[in-house]
């Protein structure tokens, strides 16, 4: 496939703009961000509720939303499945994303609509910032290989209409795979088509299937879920007896789902997949929140897309608000959620770069710090 160089800069540059722009001016950013989100919270009924045609400030916002968890708004989620949809959302849902059981044991359900949907192509800024600085267009002439999770595992009855849930993940690469100029292999529709299974024979078919439709292809991007991505290799390996390097030379792996990508995942990444640059994904079936931007290890908030804030131990502020060291757990509005509390706990570190570093639970620190002396990495960038 024949690339225009100048044609793809222009296009990664207006898709990237936002966001840089954003970066320089974050405290700007969020207020645009927030006045947009209260325009639409007050079409809801739980807008309304909490008065907020009435909010003005930042501080109202605070005092009039109290944080929320998935406990805690589950029920009108559970009535817009119902077909209340003005209980939550002002705009009708398009699909519902899931967990895959990991928080607490069981799945959450959240819905998607069209404007949560767009908010969600944001994946791809890291693979687009990439090509932007290096040059590298001619990744662009490759594949993406999927390994993602299905994007439809059912369908649910909300009021009168049918809607399809699935993972997140297959989601995310669904829909970004239509607002970006590389393709992914095998098409998510086919690893939808072999069931929504998570069992070992379950994730050996869509190997085999990621297998024989890239096996001949110039596969340049690998995206997904980074355990996921380590399994393959192995499946190749204990299959094949060959790993992803010897079969393609893959220029960069964009990866989500953990913590650590760029520190405890990367050596093994690199031994499996050969010398690709790693680029962390950092989001959650709630929306996508930040990719990595550039080679230093940690990622950088969408702040043109959604609202954060952080709880510290000295209390509620702004994430970009955040000291290099400092951490809290993150709490994020979205067009679905106002003031969602995820359960990652953040690290700071120069501005603009963050780091999820796992749940929030008291043993958390204790692991990162521990994580970063036995690789050596000592909360370095």
């Amino acid at each position: 496939m024949q690339i225009d160089p100048q044609a793809a800069a222009m296009l990664l540059e207006n898709q990237l703009a936002p966001w840089k722009q954003a970066i320089l001016d974050p405290g700007k950013a969020q207020e645009n961000v927030l006045q947009n989100l209260l325009r639409d919270y007050a079409k809801t009924e739980y807008g309304r509720q909490h008065s907020t045609a009435e909010i003005s400030s930042l501080a109202d916002y605070r005092n009039r939303f109290p944080i929320i968890t998935y406990a805690s708004i589950q029920p009108l989620i559970q009535r817009v499945m119902q077909g209340e949809i003005e209980s939550l959302l002002w705009e009708p849902p398009v699909g519902w994303a899931i967990t895959r059981g990991t928080t607490k044991g069981e799945s959450k359900f959240i819905p998607m609509t069209a404007t949560d949907l767009r908010m969600r192509v944001s994946a791809g800024r890291a693979m687009m910032n990439y090509v932007a600085e290096t040059g590298r267009f001619d990744l662009f002439a490759g594949v993406n290989l999927n390994l993602n999770f299905p994007s439809v595992v059912g369908t649910l009855k909300v009021g009168e209409r049918e809607i399809k849930y699935g993972y997140s993940s297959g989601i995310y690469t669904r829909h970004v795979s239509t607002f970006t100029p590389i393709r992914s292999v095998p098409a998510q529709e086919e690893i939808d088509a072999l069931g929504g299974g998570k069992s070992v024979k379950d994730w050996d078919r869509r190997f085999e299937l990621a297998y024989q439709t890239c096996k001949d292809q110039n596969v340049s991007l690998v995206g997904g879920v980074a355990p996921t991505a380590l399994r393959f290799a192995r499946y190749l390996h204990n299959k094949y007896h060959r790993y992803p390097k010897d079969i393609w030379k893959t220029q960069i792996m964009t990866l989500g789902s953990v913590p650590g990508i760029n520190t405890h995942y990367q050596p093994a990444l690199n031994a499996l997949y050969g010398p690709a640059a790693i680029r962390e994904i950092y989001g959650a079936t709630e929306g996508m929140f930040g990719q990595q931007r550039d080679s230093q290890r940690a990622w950088v908030p969408n702040y043109d897309l959604f609202f954060f804030e952080v709880a510290t131990p000295g209390g509620i502020k702004m994430l970009h608000e955040m000291r290099p060291g400092e951490m809290g757990g993150l709490v994020v509005s979205t067009p679905i959620l106002p003031r969602y509390q995820i359960g990652d706990l953040i690290r700071a570190f120069e501005a603009p770069y963050f780091r999820c570093i796992g749940r929030e639970e008291w043993w958390t620190p204790l692991r990162y710090a521990w994580d970063e002396l036995i690789t050596l990495n000592l909360d370095r960038l």
